[in-house]
C-alpha cells in the first residue's frame, strides 16, 4: 500500500515524497481513512510508530476540503500535548506536511514569552498546537476562541494524565463545540485512558497496531547489574568502550540528571542535561545539539520522553529505573523508531530490584542480564527503599504499580508541587495558570 492510496490529495503526496517517505506505517494506514471518514479515533501504537503523521496528514486533508471563510482566520483544529517538546515535534509536522498547503498553524506552551504567542493568535491561525496550562493562561487573556474548533486531538493522553493535565483538560472540553471530531492518541491504554475516552469519543473506531504496553521488537535490551555507587562509572565505561556516538540517558530526578550530565563532563564526555527546571532556550539548544552531534550523551527526566524524535537513535539508557512500568516502554521507545534497530541498556542496583520484575512483567519478557567484568553487585549490600521526592510518582521500589487512585493523586501533587521555590505555581509546561 503506498499513501496515494489513502485518499490524500496531491500536496499532502508531494509534501510525503520530499520527506522521502513511500510507504505508510501500520497505524497510518488504519488511522487515515477512518479520520478521514469523520469518526472519532481511540488509537494505540508503540512509540515511533509514526503516530504524529497518522493524524496531522488526515487532519490537513480534511481542512483542505473545508469552504473558505472570508476576514481572519479561526482556530478549526486544536492539538494538545503533554510537555514542550512534543509539542514543537507536533508542530513541525504539521509544517512539513502542510507546506504546499495555505493554512497557518502555531505552537503554544510556557517557558517562553507570552506576548509573542498573543499577536501571533490575534492574527487568525487555523491550526494551534499547545501545552494545556498556556492554552488556558491565553485563554484568561482572551486572546485565543475555541469556538470554532471541528477537530480535538490528544496527543499521549496517557502522560497528560500521569502529569495531572485532567482537571485543565476537562476546562479546555468545556471550551469547545460539542460537535466535533474527537481523536485520542496514546502509547498505552490504561484504565484510566478508558475512562477518558467514554466520556469524550462518541462511538469510536479503536485503533491499536501492536499489543499493549509491548517494546518494539527492533529494540535489543538488555540489563548491567551494578551496585548504585559504581553506576556512574560503569556507564563511561560503556560509553568510551564500546563508542557510543549519541546516546540518551534517563535519570528518575532533575538533581540526578546534573550530578551525572557534570560527571560525564569531568570524564571528557560531552554532555548535556534536559528537565523541567530548565529554560525552554537551554532545553532547546541541548536538544539541537544533541541531534547535530556536538552533545554525545543527553541526561533527561522522564518530562522529556514523549518529545525526543531522532531518527535512528542509536542508544538508550536507564540510569535508574523508572517508577511507572509504563514509562520504561516510552523511555526505550526513543530507539528503535520507524523499523530501525536500537539498542536499551539499563543499569540495575539491588533497590531497584523490585521495578525490573515490575518492567518484565509488563512486557512479558525477561530481559538478559550481563555482568562486566570489575563491576559485579557486592552481595552483601542491602536494597534500601527508594527515596521519594515530593510529589514523585510511584512506589518505593516494593511495586511500581501505585492503584489508579493513588497514581492520580500523586500526578496531581505533582502538578501543584513547587519542586523549584524560585518558579511559584510553574507546572510542567511552563505555564503560570493557577488551578
Amino acid at each position: 500500500m503506498s499513501f496515494s492510496t489513502l485518499g490524500l490529495s496531491k500536496p499532502l503526496l508531494r509534501a510525503i515524497a520530499d520527506q522521502g517517505y513511500t510507504e505508510p506505517t501500520p497505524v497510518q494506514k488504519q488511522a487515515i481513512p477512518v479520520i478521514l471518514s469523520g469518526s472519532d479515533v481511540l488509537a494505540g501504537a508503540q512509540t515511533g510508530t509514526g503516530k504524529t503523521a497518522g493524524f496531522t496528514l488526515p487532519l490537513l486533508q480534511k481542512l483542505s476540503q473545508l469552504p473558505a471563510t472570508k476576514g481572519k482566520r479561526k482556530v478549526k483544529a486544536l492539538i494538545l500535548t503533554p510537555t514542550r517538546e512534543l509539542a514543537a515535534q507536533v508542530a513541525e509536522s504539521v509544517k512539513v506536511y502542510g507546506k504546499y498547503l495555505p493554512f497557518n498553524s502555531t505552537v503554544i506552551f510556557g517557558g517562553v514569552g507570552i506576548n509573542p504567542q498573543i499577536a501571533t493568535l490575534r492574527r487568525g491561525v487555523d491550526i494551534v498546537i499547545a501545552t494545556p496550562g498556556r492554552l488556558l493562561d491565553l485563554v484568561g487573556q482572551k486572546a485565543i476562541n475555541l469556538s470554532s474548533v471541528d477537530t480535538l486531538i490528544l496527543d499521549e493522553a496517557d502522560r497528560m494524565l500521569d502529569m495531572g493535565f485532567i482537571h485543565d483538560i476537562k476546562k479546555i472540553l468545556a471550551l469547545l463545540p460539542k460537535k466535533r471530531q474527537n481523536l485520542l492518541f496514546s502509547a498505552t491504554f490504561s484504565n484510566e485512558i478508558k475512562k477518558l475516552a467514554d466520556g469524550l469519543l462518541h462511538e469510536p473506531k479503536s485503533i491499536e497496531v501492536a499489543r499493549r504496553n509491548t517494546s518494539a521488537e527492533t529494540i535489543a535490551q538488555k540489563v548491567y547489574p551494578v551496585d548504585k555507587k559504581r553506576k556512574k562509572d560503569l556507564l563511561v565505561k560503556l560509553i568510551k568502550e564500546q563508542k557510543w556516538k549519541q546516546v540518551l540517558v534517563f535519570t528518575r530526578t532533575k538533581h540526578g540528571a546534573n550530578k551525572l550530565t557534570e560527571y560525564l563532563q569531568n570524564s571528557m564526555i560531552n554532555a548535556a542535561a534536559i528537565h523541567g527546571n530548565k529554560s525552554q532556550g537551554a532545553r532547546t539548544k541541548a536538544l539541537a545539539q544533541f541531534k547535530d552531534g556536538s552533545v554525545r550523551v543527553l541526561v533527561a527526566t522522564d518530562i522529556a520522553a514523549r518529545g525526543i524524535d531522532i531518527d535512528q537513535l542509536p542508544h538508550v539508557v536507564n540510569f535508574e529505573l523508572p517508577n511507572i512500568s509504563e514509562d520504561y516502554v516510552h523511555r526505550i521507545g526513543r530507539t528503535g523508531r520507524a523499523g530501525n534497530e536500537g539498542e536499551a541498556v539499563s543499569l540495575v542496583c539491588i533497590d531497584e530490584k523490585m521495578l525490573l520484575r515490575d518492567i518484565e512483567r509488563l512486557i512479558k519478557k525477561d530481559i538478559p542480564k550481563v555482568i562486566v567484568d570489575g563491576f559485579k553487585p557486592d552481595p552483601n549490600i542491602p536494597a534500601e527503599p527508594i527515596q521519594k521526592k515530593r510529589g514523585q510518582r510511584g512506589g518505593s521500589g516494593g511495586s511500581s504499580k501505585p492503584n489508579s487512585r493513588s497514581r492520580s493523586q500523586n500526578a496531581r501533587r505533582k502538578n501543584n508541587s513547587n519542586a523549584n521555590p524560585h518558579q511559584d505555581h510553574h507546572r510542567k509546561d511552563g505555564s503560570n495558570h493557577k488551578k
